[in-house]
């Protein structure tokens, strides 16, 4: 079968979804996931997602999540919708009574940032648990529509004080003219995040995590916001504009690109 890019197809544990089994992220949605983009049924950074799932499952469940059953399990989706290029998610549940983790995967049509320059409004919002990707983030959702509502793109993550953690769907990085900085703070650290602060140290662009404040905008020559579907230039955060760095914004993507691909 061939899946809509709109219309996701679930399976759990490697078998299509049944209405009993779409129950249990409708009603007992505690678990965690994580979201990766394939092409040609292969995947940048396939490592960092299996080793986020474990690491997650363990410190929610106690129990593993075996790489290698997730890979199957991948694999068996896409083989199930007959596409080489999706957007994938994997997620961990354990509905209440059960031992053991319940796995769902879904697939749908291939997403890519589009790249345009976006827009930012920061707000008052810092995720608890900030390590693990979970569903049903209440306050990154709200907080997202109402900057959308605003005029915004995204809604970027503050503590107290005007502390920037991360965006609501994305890491965001800042351009000081010398180096790229990642704000030093509670957030997850997203997969192509880590990926492009393995590659820019392999290219010789120096990549570091300092505390970044609202207030302290103005130091930053430029910045871009990154997620699983690529990577885009910031243009404004509230009332402070920057500029688009053509050459940087060109380097980091070539760094993503380089990233070696995983077979699933």
């Amino acid at each position: 079968m061939t899946t809509p890019a709109t219309t996701p197809y679930a399976e759990f544990d490697g078998r299509p979804a049944t209405a009993d089994d779409l129950r249990i992220p409708a009603f007992a949605g505690y678990g965690h996931f994580t979201a990766m983009q394939v092409r040609d049924r292969t995947v940048r950074g396939l490592d960092l997602h299996l080793e986020r799932l474990d690491a997650a499952n363990r410190e929610l469940f106690g129990p593993p999540l075996a790489g290698d059953r997730v890979r199957e399990l991948i694999r068996h989706a896409l083989d199930s919708t007959g596409i080489r290029d999706a957007s994938v998610r994997v997620h961990g549940f354990m509905p209440p009574g059960s031992a053991e983790t319940v796995t769902m995967v879904t697939v749908r049509g291939p997403a890519q940032m589009t790249g345009e320059p976006r827009s930012l409004m920061s707000v008052p919002y810092a995720r608890p648990v900030p390590h693990i990707k979970r569903p049903g983030e209440f306050g990154q959702t709200y907080y997202g529509e109402l900057a959308r509502r605003s005029g915004f793109d995204e809604a970027l993550l503050t503590l107290p004080g005007g502390v920037v953690t991360e965006g609501a769907i994305t890491n965001i990085g800042f351009w000081d003219g010398a180096s790229v900085v990642w704000p030093d703070a509670p957030a997850l650290t997203g997969i192509t995040m880590a990926l492009l602060e393995d590659g820019l140290a392999r290219t010789g662009l120096p990549s570091a995590r300092r505390p970044v404040a609202l207030d302290g905008l103005g130091a930053y020559r430029s910045a871009f916001l990154s997620n699983s579907q690529g990577i885009a230039p910031v243009r404004r955060i509230d009332g402070t504009s920057f500029a688009v760095d053509e050459d940087l914004m060109k380097r980091i993507r070539q760094v993503c690109e380089d990233a070696p691909r995983d077979a699933v």
